[in-house]
C-alpha cells in the first residue's frame, strides 16, 4: 500500500485519504475506504496466498477456479461494476456426477436431442427432473449468492442474469430477498430447438398437440443493487445506474436480436450453454454505462462473457468451480476475444 500512496505524513491516515488522494480513493463508508480505479480484486492479503495455477489472465480479463460465494466473500465491498452470468440451471445439472455422465456422453439428467439435419444438436438441461427439494435448494442457493453480491457491488451496478421461463420467477424471487433490485428483463430472441414437441410415445394420437411451446426466445432477468441519491448522481460518484446507450440516437434496448450459437464458436468452446459472442459482446457493452468499470461473471463456464469484455476492451473477472471447465475457458478466452463477429 505504501509503495502506492507514497510517504504517509505525520496526520491521520483517514484525512490523507480523504484529502491528499481523491483520485486514488473512494470513501465507502465512515473510517472505510477503496482503491479507485485498481482492480482490489486482484490484490492478495499479506496472509492470503494465491495459487497461480487456479488464476488466468488474458488481457483485461482475470479467470479464476473457485467457489463464486467463496470467491466472493474475500472481494473488497463496493469494488465490481456489473454482473452478466449464466447461471448453471438447475444446480443439479452441474453437479459433479451429472457432469461426468454428461461428458461420457450418457446424459444423466441432460437430455441428448438425435442429430436433425445432419447437425448434432447440443445437450439440454431436463428441467421437469427437479424436484421440490431441488427447487428449495436452487432458490436457497440464489438468495444467498445475491447476499454476497450486494456487498461487493458499488451502488447501481447492473446484474444481468441468463435465466429460462420454467425457473425465472424462483430465481427473481430469490434476488429480490438477497437485496437486489429488479429492473425487467432482457428477451434474447432466437429460435431454439427446445419444446414444441407432441407427447411423447402418443404422438401419432396426438399429432396436433405441442406439450410445450417452441421456444423463441430466452429471459435475460436485470437486477441492479439499489443506488445512492439521484441516477445522475451515482452516475458521478459510481459511474454506475444505467445501461450505455447504442449510439447518440439509440438507446439500450430490453429486445436484442440473436442467432443460435454457431458451429465455430461451439468448436472453440464445447460448453453445453455457450451462448454466441455477437449477443454477449452487445449484452456485455450495454452494462456499464460510461464504459469504465470491472464485469463480473460468477459462472464463467467457458469464458464467454470475459471474451465479450476484452473484445469490447472492458475490465473483467470470472469464476468458474469446475477444473475441467476453467481449462477449457483458459484454451477459449482468446480464440472467442478475436472473433469477428456481425
Amino acid at each position: 500500500m505504501l509503495e502506492l500512496i507514497g510517504d504517509v505524513p505525520s496526520s491521520s491516515v483517514r484525512s490523507y485519504l480523504r484529502l491528499n488522494t481523491p483520485a486514488m480513493f473512494v470513501r465507502m463508508d465512515r473510517a472505510q475506504y477503496s482503491l479507485n480505479g485498481f482492480d482490489v480484486s486482484a490484490i492478495a492479503s499479506p496472509t492470503q496466498t494465491v495459487d497461480t495455477e487456479k488464476v488466468f489472465q488474458y488481457g483485461k480479463a482475470r479467470l479464476y477456479q473457485e467457489d463464486c460465494i467463496a470467491w466472493l466473500d474475500r472481494q473488497a465491498a463496493n469494488s465490481l461494476h456489473a454482473v452478466v452470468t449464466d447461471p448453471p440451471y438447475g444446480l443439479l445439472e452441474y453437479s459433479e456426477s451429472e457432469q461426468d455422465k454428461l461428458r461420457a456422453g450418457k446424459g444423466g439428467v441432460w437430455r441428448v436431442p438425435p442429430a436433425f439435419d445432419g447437425s448434432k444438436r447440443s445437450p439440454l438441461p431436463r428441467f421437469t427432473v427437479l424436484t421440490p427439494a431441488d427447487l428449495a435448494e436452487l432458490e436457497r442457493f440464489f438468495a444467498a449468492w445475491a447476499r454476497s453480491l450486494v456487498r461487493v457491488l458499488v451502488p447501481g451496478a447492473n446484474v444481468v442474469v441468463a435465466s429460462n421461463p420454467l425457473l425465472s420467477y424462483l430465481v427473481s424471487g430469490a434476488l429480490t430477498r438477497g437485496g437486489l433490485e429488479r429492473r425487467g428483463e432482457i428477451a434474447r430472441l432466437v429460435m431454439t430447438m427446445r419444446g414444441g414437441d407432441r407427447p411423447k410415445a402418443a404422438h401419432i394420437e396426438f399429432s396436433g398437440v405441442s406439450v410445450m411451446p417452441r421456444s423463441m426466445w430466452e429471459p435475460w432477468l436485470m437486477f441492479r443493487k439499489p443506488i445512492v441519491g439521484r441516477v445522475q448522481d451515482n452516475l458521478r460518484k459510481w459511474g454506475t445506474g444505467g445501461f450505455r446507450r447504442i449510439s447518440e440516437d439509440k438507446p439500450f434496448g430490453d429486445v436484442i436480436e440473436s442467432a443460435p450459437t454457431r458451429s465455430t464458436e461451439r468448436k472453440v468452446a464445447p460448453h453445453p450453454s455457450l451462448k454466441p459472442q455477437a449477443f454477449m459482446r452487445k449484452l456485455v457493452r450495454g452494462v456499464l454505462p460510461l464504459g469504465e468499470g470491472v464485469v463480473l461473471d460468477c459462472f464463467a463456464g467457458s469464458g464467454s462473457t470475459l471474451a465479450a469484455a476484452e473484445a469490447v476492451g472492458y475490465r473483467s473477472a470470472g469464476v468458474e468451480r469446475d477444473a475441467g471447465y476453467f481449462e477449457l475457458a483458459k484454451e477459449a478466452m482468446p480464440k472467442l476475444a478475436k472473433l469477428k463477429v456481425d
